[in-house]
């Protein structure tokens, strides 16, 4: 795991959520600092069951969950704020659902553009320009000779982003029992989920999974842990997927979430997170060298669950 380190351990800001954006912010975590100090505590995402994080000294902030992919690291901060315990500032999530978290008082904060295809094993015959009315029908199991599905664990944000953004289908905890073509499973551990962006999990020519792109052009960079295995990216629409562009089906932005009183009145939070000049949005070679497009609105706060800072304090 590539935890906060060093001294402090425990850092002003700490954060949890998607696989997706855990290499950037991690990278981002060792470049910004306040008065010499570094500020964020990008926590990875849990790998298997029962891991814990430790993000402060507090009791409460001990050997807590640790949670896997963007809903599950969201829902942990809102339930810390509720708590009002303040072991978690703010979670990683690479899909806007701010409408699933009303009166959870949080800004979503893009800071990035990335894109989501669909990857497959070097070797496949499946065809790597694919259309979306294709994967479609592979992903509600209409076609199935020549193809084995995959999607991450449920809570991963590229999961929801690519069933519900990309396929126009609603994401569930119950989709591949609904859809019992496709597994959510790890192929060469299917006791476990499959996590997000880990091409080394493919093991036959007929699987294919939906892959970030920014990932797989970290991971081939060397910029992050390599887990893309011998996986290569398809296109969706003849679109170049190594092009992040606004035509692509895929693209998408990416946010920190922050709780809404951190936004207002967090001199730290505000400084990193919030507004085009934030540490964050200026930190563009870092965006860039870890596999991600810079945004015009990066540190925009116009994406609210709700306008309410809540019983909260900072």
């Amino acid at each position: 795991m590539a935890d906060p380190s060093g001294t402090p351990t425990f850092r002003n800001l700490a954060g949890t959520g998607s696989d997706t954006t855990q290499g950037v912010l991690n990278a981002l975590a060792n470049d910004i600092t306040i008065g010499g100090v570094k500020q964020i505590g990008s926590y990875d995402a849990a790998t298997a069951p029962g891991q814990t994080i430790s993000t402060k000294s507090a009791a409460a902030c001990t050997n807590i969950t640790r949670p896997s992919g963007s809903d599950a690291g969201i829902k942990a901060l809102a339930a810390d704020r509720l708590a009002n315990t303040h072991c978690l500032q703010f979670a990683r999530s690479s899909s806007d659902n701010h409408t699933d978290h009303s009166g959870d008082h949080l800004t979503y904060i893009p800071f990035a553009t990335d894109a989501v295809s669909y990857a497959t094993l070097d070797t496949s015959n499946i065809n790597r320009n694919l259309t979306v009315a294709q994967l479609q029908q592979i992903y509600n199991c209409t076609v199935t000779t020549g193809f084995t599905p995959l999607l991450p664990q449920f809570n991963s944000g590229t999961r929801k982003f690519f069933l519900q953004n990309i396929l126009g289908f609603t994401d569930s905890s119950d989709y591949t029992t609904l859809h019992p073509c496709v597994s959510d499973k790890d192929p060469t551990s299917p006791a476990n989920p499959l996590l997000e962006n880990t091409g080394n999990k493919l093991t036959t020519t007929t699987q294919i999974e939906p892959y970030s792109v920014s990932s797989w052009i970290a991971q081939t960079a060397k910029a992050v842990t390599d887990v893309h295995g011998k996986t290569l990216l398809g296109n969706i629409g003849g679109i170049n997927s190594l092009t992040l562009n606004s035509a692509a089906t895929g693209t998408r932005p990416v946010f920190n979430v922050v709780p809404n009183v951190l936004v207002q009145s967090g001199p730290n939070s505000k400084a990193v997170f919030v507004g085009p000049s934030s540490m964050v949005c200026t930190d563009t070679a870092t965006i860039n060298r870890l596999g991600f497009a810079t945004r015009s609105d990066c540190g925009s706060t116009a994406i609210q669950t709700d306008s309410s800072a809540g019983s909260d304090t900072v």
